[in-house]
Parts: structure tokens; sequence; C-alpha cells
């Protein structure tokens, strides 16, 4: 019976939210890291940027200026912030107050691929290749590109774990971003070479210069930690300037980026990007929204590069699934089909939090066998799932305890460190970047699994003291006592 239960993460296409689907790239930009400089008050004040900033970003600021993006109104402007570089305010600006706009010639997406020289090979590929190659043949293009100076600030890389080195990988041993990451690395892989073979190599007028994987891991990258997907009409689409932003914790709401229609020029209207303030700041204070409150901190470490310290991102996934073998498999798989559920189902636990509503209900069913079998019949299929929400029996119940918990300390045991090791390190600091999301990552998994382990052993305990399914039965028939003692009825 050990088979019903496995720890293993979700497949890679599951985690990676396969493109096209609506929830592919939720959010947008990982953090800009320039060589940190003090910042002054004053600077901010003006409507001219820093000149410490790096002088691409000074170009790309001038070219917002010309094509008329930005002008003396816009309250926000580049700054040098503890992260690298953000966007910072120049004026007060109260919260859900809009701190810029951009119309929809400067957004790159699956139409700007369309639009482009591109375009004619773009029609029947998924949308994410189609920007990725549409954002290579602009970068190799350079001088001659309109995009020159966006290209110019993006970076040649994150923190992302798609872009660990073998050792660095090491450090995530044992844990589901490591998995998850191989599986991203090979799904990008296959992709590359696919749309090689069927697309660059056929098409070598469109694709003059060299392109390689590394090219495909830096653009699927950019794109993985910029792109917002939270538009009205657009599911997959990189805002120059917009991707500016920071993350911030503080932030507890997503809904701050909106198409609306609005003047786009002198005497033209369009669709534009805008952005509102989710909290109110002063003059000088950096500009931060949510980039995903569900992501977990592996989401965040494998998508932006960055993790959160505040525990609530710490999360680990259990997968549950009814074996084929399982002599009551279609019996089974019906009820989880009618329940929303299926041959293999995902719960993902977060730390501090309870269980999700739904996990031991599947538990229960993927469990039920023996002398409970016969709740399986088909009498039974349009109320088992509420018999489910509480125990069936003890044997049951016993049983999804000592899974769940042999489980858990397989899981544990597969980390090289322990938890109090990795407190440790944090405790004594000087960690790199990639370092310290390698440990907060796997201690984060490794609490959440004790915390799981936790709860089932408090549960085996409690074994003889739950109320069962054929308990429950009696009393609603009149047949047991207010002490638990049977009634038998006599005829009179």
């Amino acid at each position: 019976m050990a088979s019903l239960f496995a720890v293993q993460p979700p497949t890679p296409s599951s985690i990676l939210k396969i493109p096209g689907k609506d929830n592919f790239l939720k959010t947008k930009s990982t953090l800009h890291h320039f060589k940190k400089r003090s910042f002054s008050l004053n600077s901010a004040l003006s409507t001219e940027i820093d000149p410490n900033i790096p002088q691409p970003v000074q170009r790309f600021w001038q070219w917002l200026k010309d094509e008329g993006v930005v002008s003396s109104k816009t309250p926000v402007k580049p700054g040098i912030v503890p992260e690298g570089l953000g966007l910072v305010a120049t004026r007060n600006i109260g919260r859900n107050e809009v701190v810029l706009e951009v119309p929809k010639r400067f957004w790159i997406n699956p139409d700007a691929a369309a639009a482009s020289e591109i375009g004619s090979i773009c029609s029947g590929l998924k949308p994410f290749i189609s920007v990725a190659l549409f954002l290579l043949t602009e970068k190799f293009k350079g001088e001659e590109s309109k995009w020159k100076y966006y290209i110019d600030v993006l970076p040649e890389g994150t923190d992302s774990t798609i872009y660990w080195s073998e050792e660095e990988l090491l450090e995530i041993q044992g844990t589901q971003l490591l998995s998850t990451t191989l599986g991203v690395k090979e799904f990008v892989q296959n992709e590359f070479l696919k749309v090689e073979e069927e697309v660059i190599l056929p098409n070598k007028q469109l694709f003059p210069f060299p392109l390689t994987l590394d090219d495909f891991f830096w653009a699927f990258g950019i794109l993985r930690s910029r792109a917002f997907s939270r538009l009205r009409n657009q599911n997959l689409v990189v805002i120059p300037f917009a991707d500016l932003i920071n993350h911030s914790y503080k932030v507890t709401t997503e809904d701050h980026a909106h198409e609306v229609r609005g003047p786009a020029g002198l005497f033209s209207w369009d669709y534009l990007f805008q952005l509102r303030s989710p909290l109110s700041l002063k003059a000088g204070e950096q500009v931060f929204i949510q980039y995903d409150i569900k992501k977990s901190n592996a989401d965040m470490a494998l998508d932006y590069g960055f993790i959160e310290s505040n525990s609530d991102r710490d999360a680990f996934t259990l997968t549950l699934e009814i074996s084929e073998s399982d002599e009551f498999f279609a019996d089974k798989l019906d009820i989880a089909e009618s329940n929303g559920f299926g041959e293999t189902a995902y719960f993902d636990i977060k730390y501090g939090q309870p269980l999700p509503t739904a996990m031991l209900p599947y538990l229960r069913l993927v469990a039920l066998g023996g002398s409970d079998a016969f709740l399986l019949e088909s009498i039974f299929r349009n109320s088992i799932w509420g018999f489910l929400e509480q125990p069936i029996s003890r044997a049951n119940e016993e049983l999804i305890c000592k899974v769940v918990r042999d489980a858990c300390k397989s899981a544990l045991s597969g980390y090289h460190t322990t938890i109090e090791e990795d407190e440790k390190l944090k405790e004594e600091g000087n960690l790199s970047p990639r370092l310290a999301i390698a440990v907060g990552v796997r201690t984060g998994e490794k609490k959440v699994l004790q915390q799981i382990d936790d709860i089932f052993k408090e549960r085996e305990s409690e074994l003889d003291l739950l109320e069962y399914y054929q308990e429950r039965r009696l009393k609603d028939l009149g047949l047991v006592g207010e002490q638990g003692e049977i009634i038998f009825w006599e005829p009179k």
C-alpha cells in the first residue's frame, strides 16, 4: 500500500505552467542587480535620474522620454536601491495612483513577434517561443534594433536556479526545487532542439546569426522573470519601463496592473499598460508591487532568482495517486473525478497553515479497502465524499498516518543537511546570493515536512478517540446512546 503516496513534485510541465495557458508567467521582473551606491533624497526629487546609474539605463530613460512614454509629469524614475536598480517616487504618491503608462506599441508579446520580420514563422509556434525568438533577433541586430536601448538594460542572467552550475545545484540536493529545475531545463532544451530543427535552420535568412541553447535559455529566463500576464487580453507580455519595478512582501494585493484605453500620442488613442502603486509613498521612496502572492519560495527561486525570509512562502507539494494495480481503481477514479480530482492529485502544504481541505478525503479514498470497500458501491456514489471528510475506520486512518509519516521521513533523509545545520549557516551569515537561496529553500521544505509528520503523529495518538463511519451511522439510526453504548431494541 505504500505506493498510494509519493513526495515527488508535480511533473515539470505542471510546474512550468505550459505556455499559452492563462497561468503561465504570472508576474514580471526579477531584481535588477547593479553596483550599490548611496541613495540621495535630493536626487530622487529631481526629474533627472542619478548620474551614478549605469549608462545603459540612462540611455534607456532618454529613449523613453524621446518616445513620449515618460515626461515631467511621470511620478517615478530609475534609482539606485538596496536591491540594485528600481523605480523611486519623484513626489508623494497616493495609494492606487497611476505611476506609469506604456502604450501598446512598446509591448513585447506574440503580436509584436508576428508583426516583425520573423512574423511569417511565428503563427504555428507556442507564444513563449515566438517572443523568445523575437527577443533574440532584436538582440543580435544591435544598433539597428528599435528595441536596442531596452535590450541593453536586460541582465545577462539572474540567480534563477535554471542558471546554476552543477556544483551550485548540489546545494539543493533532495529538494523539490532541484527536481523542478532539472525538469524545466530539460523542457527548454527539448523545445530549443525542436525549434532549431524546424524553424531556425530552415530559415537562415531570418536568423543569419548563430543561436545557441545558452541564448535560448537567456530569452526564456527573461520571459519567465519579467512578463506580466494579468491583463485582460494578454497572457504573455513584457513591458519595458514597467519591468524595472521590484517586489516587496509588504504588498499583499496583486491588483496593480491594468489594460486601459487612453492617449498614446499627440493625435492617437490606443491600449495602455497602466501600473498603479499599491502603497502610499513619499518622494524618494521605492515603488513596489507583489509579483505573485501564491508562489512558494521555491517558485520564487526558479522564476525570479530570490526568495523571501518570510516563512509563509515555505511549502512542499505532496503527490497522491490511485494505483492502477488497485483492485478498486475504476471506482476510486470515478469518485475522484466526480469531485474535481484525477488519478494523481497535488496538494501544496504551506508552513504554519492547516492541510488543504480535500487532502484527507482523497487520502482516505486512496487507502480505502478491506471491510470498508462497501462504501465504493454505486449506491453510495453521491454521498461517499461526504463520508470521506471524516474518519472511515481505525484501519483506514492508521494506514494513511503510517504511509504519510513514512514518506515524510524518506523525503527528509534525502537532504544532505539538517534544519539545525541550515539555521546555523543563516546565523553565521556571509552567504552568497545563490547559497542563501539554497539554504532558505531546503530549510523551508524540511520544516514543512516536519510539520506534516507532526500532524499525522498527533493523529496516530488519537486513533482510539476518533469517531468512525460505523459509529456515526449507528448514531444516525438512533442505535447508540449518549455514552456510546449500543442500544438493543427488543420486540414487545
